[in-house]
Parts: C-alpha cells; structure tokens; sequence
C-alpha cells in the first residue's frame, strides 16, 4: 500500500489539486494502524525538549484537520504537524485555490485557512491520545475575527493535553492583515498571550512561531528580538512567499496566493541562515521551502535548520521523498564521519555572505 500511495501522489497531478488532496488524506485514512517504523539512532534529533526519531517531517497544510497523522508517522516522518485549525470553522477563499506550477516544481495556493474549527479536530487528536508519535497542532485566527490574538490563545486552551508542541501560524499570505502580527508590538503582545496561556493551560509544551520568507532583514532582527524576550521556543522558516522570482514558466505564475516549491527554495533557505546567525543558538529552528531531494534538505540543515518539514516536494516526488532524504543524510554521515548536530549551521554565515536571491 505504501508503494501505491508513492505512486498515487504525483499521479493525482491529472486531477484538480485541490481534489487530488482530498483523494492522497482518504487513501491514507484507509491504511491499516502499523508500528512506527524504527530510524537509525544517527537520525535522531532532540529539541525544543522532545526528541525526534528523524528530523523529517510534514509541514501544516496537508492534514489541515488532523485526520491521519497516524498514517503519515508510518510513512516515516519524524514528526506531523496539522493544521492550520482555527476556533471556528470557516471555508476559506473560493475554488479555485490551489494551483501547481509544473514547469517549476511549484504550488500557488490561497486557501485562506480553510477548517473545520478546534471540535472536529480536537476529538480527533483525542480519540489517538496515548499512541506514539509527535505530532504539533498549527492554530490561526479566524478571518473575521475581532481578537485574532485570542483566538491564537484558544487554540492553545483547545489542544491542551492533545499537541505535542504547538506552532502559531502568524504568516500566511491568504488572510487579509494576518501578517500584521509579525509587527513588533503585535507580535510582542501575541507571543506574551501565547505564552502565558501555554504557561497555564500546557505548561511546557513547546510553542514555536512560523514566519513569512518576505520580511526584510530589519523587521527579521525585531522578530528574533521579540521571539528571545518572550522565551518562545523555536522558530520555522518558512511560510509561502508572496513574491514572484524571475523565470517561472507556467501559466498560473500570476495567480495570488502564496508560493511554495522549488522556486522558494533560495530566499526560505536564505532567511533560514539569517535567523539562524541572529538567534545565536538561543533556538532551534525548523527549516521550509523548497526541499524535494536529499541534497535540498541538506542544504537546509547546513543553513540552520535542526530540523526540516515537507511539503510541496511531495507533489510531484511521492511520500517516498521522505524515506530517500534520509537515506541521503545517512549516506552523508557515513561519508565525513559526522552528526546532524555538526551539521546543523555550519553554512549559515557562507549563506547570509551571498549576494540576496532576487538582487
């Protein structure tokens, strides 16, 4: 089964995407319950206070409702997160939302927080409470919401006892104002509420920020300033870009909505070193953007990343990206004879020398 859906995932490219997303959680929801598969010790990664098998996992925005994280561990990702659930459901942007770019390896998408609210997942997330696995919980606010920084808040309050670590999704391109609350004061105000309501609610659960690729470098230094003041515990870099990098060739390049794929592979990995050289080791960092090869994730981890997440790349490589990126990384190991842990940074401050992507 596991073959089929290798195969199944770039073949759903003949579909509407949107559909074909449907079609890749009901193929994975019908897998029968298997043990996690066993990694190499040389895969592990602690951090954040919670040790990770391998440091491959899926990013928010596949298993928006919590409805297979079980299945996606068995795949052989380290870790899941879903998301991104918001207190009360809402149905998001009209189709069509969600585009691929073939020519470029590449989605556009404009969901715009589509969800079933905290219930429906929440009885999810409680009906596999006990079974192994990390699996965090990506909270956002609703579109209309008046307080969109209390809704962050319960979403930490609703997935209590339930998230392994918890990500507030202030980033995404697709809810009118949302990245708003990347500015300093906002984002102060948001991750002291944040932390306070982890501190009551979940007390040391880890609680991590997503941050856009598109901040410039200035409004970066706030946001680390704030991330270290506040004792947030991590960082992922990044969401979609909003940007258009020179050279896309398919025909949906102009359609709004957020980037993701081979083309935001530079500048989330660019941000990534910059994050990882301001934060000083304050923090580990989860890097996104771009990754379908070994060689991309190792590019990753070298910038910074502790660990990584997919996404994209699934689309067109099969959940079987996952097991070849760590084949690539055990093969990496055992030719310089190192660790992820040395690995991790050492070309952040070559990265963040280069000429800025786009320039």
């Amino acid at each position: 089964m596991r073959a089929l859906l290798d195969l199944a995932l770039p073949a759903a490219r003949l579909l509407d995407p949107e559909t074909a997303h449907g079609l890749a959680i009901r193929a994975l929801s019908a897998l029968p319950a298997r043990p996690l598969p066993v990694d190499d010790p040389r895969l592990a990664v602690n951090a954040f206070g919670l040790a990770f098998p391998n440091p491959v996992g899926l990013a928010a925005g596949f298993d928006k409702e919590a409805e297979v994280p079980d299945a996606l561990l068995g795949a052989g990702f380290g870790f899941v997160e879903v998301g991104t659930i918001t207190p009360r459901p809402q149905p998001g942007n009209p189709r069509p939302r969600n585009f691929r770019l073939t020519e470029d390896r590449a989605v556009i998408n404009r969901y715009g927080f589509n969800s079933g609210g905290h219930g429906p997942a929440r009885a999810r997330l409680a009906a596999r409470k006990g079974r192994a696995g990390i699996v965090g919980v990506n909270v956002g606010a609703n579109k209309d919401s008046t307080d969109r920084a209390a809704d962050y808040v319960a979403g930490i309050a609703a997935f209590a006892g339930l998230a392994t670590y918890f990500t507030a999704n202030v980033s995404s391109p697709n809810t009118p104002g949302l990245r708003d609350l990347q500015e300093e004061k906002a984002l102060d105000d948001l991750l002291a509420r944040l932390v306070e309501a982890r501190e009551r609610v979940a007390p040391g659960i880890p609680l991590l920020l997503k941050i856009a690729p598109d901040l410039a470098l200035p409004h970066l230094d706030a946001v680390i300033e704030v991330v270290r003041r506040r004792r947030v515990d991590g960082l992922i870099v990044a969401n979609t870009t909003i940007s258009r990098p020179a050279g896309l060739r398919s025909r949906h390049s102009g359609e709004t909505g957020g980037l993701s794929g081979r083309p935001l592979f530079a500048l989330s990995t660019r941000m990534l070193a910059e994050a990882y050289v301001r934060a000083d080791g304050a923090f580990p960092i989860v890097g996104v953007g771009g990754i379908d090869s070994p060689e991309t994730a190792l590019a990753k981890i070298e910038a910074g990343a502790s660990l990584i997440q997919l996404y994209s790349g699934l689309v067109y490589e099969g959940l079987g990206l996952a097991g070849r990126i760590k084949q690539g990384l055990l093969a990496r190991l055992s030719r310089e004879g190192t660790t992820l842990a040395a690995l991790t940074g050492r070309r952040a401050r070559e990265r963040v020398a280069e000429r800025f992507p786009g320039t």
